[in-house]
């Protein structure tokens, strides 16, 4: 689940297959994230201070990750990721198809740093 809030994705099943957006917030308990745009529903809401006309509210609905892929800012292609250790012990996630790096996931420890081990 190396999905992020920020990141690019590309719907890959439902009714919004093939959208490509943004995403608004990520919720790992429930595994979904809202995604910009994607699985819109409407919200009813009657006559309030804050909603002086009442009616229907347009806003995103939760979209399972699995129903979700990454699109690779290097090569542009929606792509699996993967988490490696970099040479100072890092932890960051990439993208399958290039190897473009895609964030830092975890500290530098030096139990998995490699630079300079020899």
């Amino acid at each position: 689940m190396y999905i992020r809030t920020g990141d690019t994705v590309r719907v890959i099943s439902g009714a919004d297959k093939g959208k490509q957006n943004r995403v608004i917030s990520v919720n790992r308990e429930s595994g979904k994230a809202l995604v910009e745009g994607v699985a819109r529903v409407y919200k009813h809401v009657r006559r309030s201070q804050k909603h002086p006309q009442g009616g229907r509210l347009s806003k995103e609905a939760a979209v399972n990750l699995s129903n979700l892929q990454y699109v690779c800012t290097a090569c542009g292609k929606a792509t699996r990721l993967g988490a490696r250790f970099t040479a100072n012990g890092s932890k960051e996630r990439f993208c399958k198809k290039c190897g473009a790096a895609a964030g830092e996931i975890a500290p530098a420890k030096k139990a998995h740093a490699t630079a300079g081990t020899k």
